[in-house]
């Protein structure tokens, strides 16, 4: 599942290309704000939380080193400047279809779930995202049911 959901960040346009890396529509500035939010959603950021999410950003646009750096900056900048999440996901429900707007939910779970943890305002910070680019909550919850059982070890079926 990781590989699929890679694969479609590895699809989003690099608005960075044309007007610089702190681009407002930069979907890619846009993931990585909102997997900071997610992040730090509950006021504590586990160092693996951080770990996992600079892993999925690398793996996702094949960064590391400077490049990865600057993005993560660039996001945690934007999520630290932004008055509301709009800002963000109206980038990705413009960039996505809705297949890969469910993914990227599946990825913030990955993020939320790194610690072993489900704080409630992790969970509802993950609701409003989903909320706004248009994944359904049936679909949110199906993503947490699989991200939650590959983070426990135990396995579903679809």
């Amino acid at each position: 599942m990781f590989d699929r959901i890679i694969a479609f960040l590895k699809d989003l346009p690099s608005a960075s290309d044309n007007r610089g890396p702190s681009s407002a529509d930069d979907p890619r500035i846009a993931a990585a704000a909102l997997m900071f939010h997610v992040m730090d959603a509950d006021g504590v950021r586990q160092d693996t939380e951080w770990e996992r999410m600079k892993h999925i950003l690398a793996e996702a646009y094949g960064l590391a080193g400077e490049d990865l750096d600057r993005l993560v900056v660039a996001g945690g900048k934007a999520d630290e400047e932004a008055v509301d999440l709009y800002a963000f996901t109206s980038v990705l429900k413009r960039h996505l279809d809705e297949r890969a707007r469910i993914e990227f939910v599946g990825l913030m779970w990955e993020i939320v779930f790194a610690d072993g943890e489900l704080h409630e305002l992790e969970d509802n910070t993950l609701w409003r995202i989903a909320e706004l680019i248009g994944v359904d909550n049936r679909d949110r919850i199906l993503q947490r049911q699989k991200v939650q059982a590959q983070a426990t070890g135990s396995s579903t079926e679809d």
